[in-house]
């Protein structure tokens, strides 16, 4: 899928999104990126490029303090080519885009890779 196509297929996940979830999507920048850094999968662990789909990048809203105004939002980037590998169905495609999405939102509220698998995110 050309990366036109993709980003339309985040952008319908995006609009049916839970309102509980989609809210605070105001909060962040959403991006597509082909695949994560190498740089990225060093800071989350991981040694398989195809192994994240998803990552949010910035301050938890627990962590944040007045001192933090005028910085750059915060950022969840999905990326295109490990979901297109796992999830060739657009059905299922979106919904793991959807998941991602709300599994990257909770780390905006602070929650760590243990207490998002305790919620079932993981």
């Amino acid at each position: 899928m050309n990366r036109r196509a993709f980003e339309q297929v985040v952008r319908e996940a995006l609009d049916s999104m839970p309102e509980e979830i989609s809210e605070y999507l105001g909060e962040v920048v959403v991006v597509v990126e082909d695949r994560p850094s190498r740089e990225q999968l060093e800071e989350q662990g991981i040694d398989d490029p195809m192994g994240l789909y998803g990552l949010y990048e910035g301050t938890p809203l627990i962590d944040r303090s007045v001192m933090e105004s005028g910085t750059l939002p915060d950022r969840i980037t999905i990326f295109q080519r490990p979901l297109e590998l796992d999830f060739p169905d657009r059905r299922e495609l979106i919904h793991e885009i959807q998941v991602t999405v709300a599994h990257e939102v909770a780390h905006l509220f602070g929650l760590d890779e243990d207490r998002l698998e305790e919620l079932g995110l993981e």
